[in-house]
């Protein structure tokens, strides 16, 4: 009796066992980072910290060097291109100017009533490549002694203001030390630096615009004219903006503004997606796409077209905007996994610390 029921003990426990190996495991999901595909044309702005410039910011000099005899400006002074600034004391120089036109007259006479003889055949090679060489001496000198002269007055290369006077009368100034400088008036410069991430996609710049801090309710019209091909050693490349100076009356040399580059619209299989939801598997790229209302993932491929420094991703792929993929944490998932999001933070939850 003790041995048949040690069988149907037996038997049972054999059979209770047999039950639990074949049944199915529990599907629990797997808690999980989310978040929503966005569109290329959604990020289509970025907005750069900038200088305003004056366009030209010239120091004038003098080419010659001698004592000013006047200054004709002041600082601030509104002048005309062409206009006279400043006048070195031309004595010295109208001497030896006068000397060298008086002898100009005398060789290159005759100099010229040799070269005439020589085509008459009634003197030598030699004689006339003498008269020649001695006409074209003189005439070089005659030349540079009459731009000295003119080089003792000193003319407004543009239209502008005057911003800094740096000598008076009746100071010795040497050739090339600035005496005065000037600001342009035509238009003003911006200038911004640009990261290499976005300096590469430069083919895609649309269209520039600026508010300055001063006048934040203002947009102002930007025109590019070059961004450098080399980057500093901060990896940034300047970039240079034209903005006319009749957009706002008030704007001034230094102001700080906002520069805002818009880009092309891009294709519309063109998706951004945090950096860290894609995963490689085989030297390719992918993401986990949340299957509604399963909740349960699959791997999606996708051509990455450029990582941003801001933690996104630009991919070509299947994706729709609005579509929910895993943002974190994907390298431990499966495909078919279920998964189940992860709450949003409350706006009470200070710093996320619960």
């Amino acid at each position: 009796m003790k041995i048949d029921n040690f069988i149907v003990l037996s038997v049972l426990l054999v059979s209770c066992m047999a039950c639990r190996k074949n049944s199915a495991p529990l599907d629990i999901p797997q808690l999980v980072k989310t978040t929503r595909v966005g569109a290329y044309g959604d990020q289509n702005k970025i907005t750069y910290p900038g200088r305003i410039k004056a366009a030209e910011d010239a120091n004038l000099a003098f080419r010659v060097a001698g004592p000013i005899r006047k200054i004709y400006v002041h600082e601030g002074e509104y002048v005309k291109k062409g206009q006279l600034l400043a006048e070195l004391d031309p004595r010295d120089y109208q001497i030896q100017f006068n000397a060298t036109q008086a002898e100009y007259s005398q060789v290159t006479g005759e100099a010229d009533r040799l070269i005439e003889l020589y085509r008459l055949g009634s003197i030598s090679i030699n004689e006339y490549d003498k008269a020649v060489a001695a006409k074209k001496r003189i005439t070089a000198a005659y030349d540079a002694n009459r731009n000295a002269l003119e080089d003792t007055r000193l003319k407004a290369p543009f239209h502008g203001y005057i911003q800094n006077k740096y000598y008076g009368a009746p100071e010795i100034v040497s050739a090339g030390t600035p005496v005065l400088s000037m600001i342009n008036e035509d238009y003003f410069e911006v200038e911004v630096d640009i990261p290499a991430a976005d300096f590469v996609r430069r083919s895609d710049f649309a269209g520039y615009s600026a508010i300055a801090d001063a006048y934040p309710d203002r947009i102002l019209p930007l025109e590019l004219i070059d961004i450098n091909r080399g980057a500093n050693y901060n990896q940034l490349f300047h970039a240079r903006f034209r903005l006319n100076r009749d957009s706002l009356p008030g704007l001034a040399n230094g102001m700080s503004v906002a520069v805002t580059i818009d880009f092309k619209p891009a294709a519309n299989d063109f998706c951004v997606v945090p950096i860290d939801a894609l995963f490689q598997e085989g030297g390719s790229s992918f993401v986990w796409l949340v299957l509604e209302p399963e909740q349960t993932i699959q791997k999606i491929a996708v051509q990455v077209v450029q990582l941003h420094k801001d933690g996104r991703a630009w991919i070509k792929s299947p994706l729709q905007k609005g579509q929910v993929i895993v943002s974190a944490g994907v390298n431990d998932l499966k495909e078919g996994q279920k998964v189940r999001s992860l709450p949003p933070a409350s706006p009470t939850n200070i710093g996320k610390l619960l």
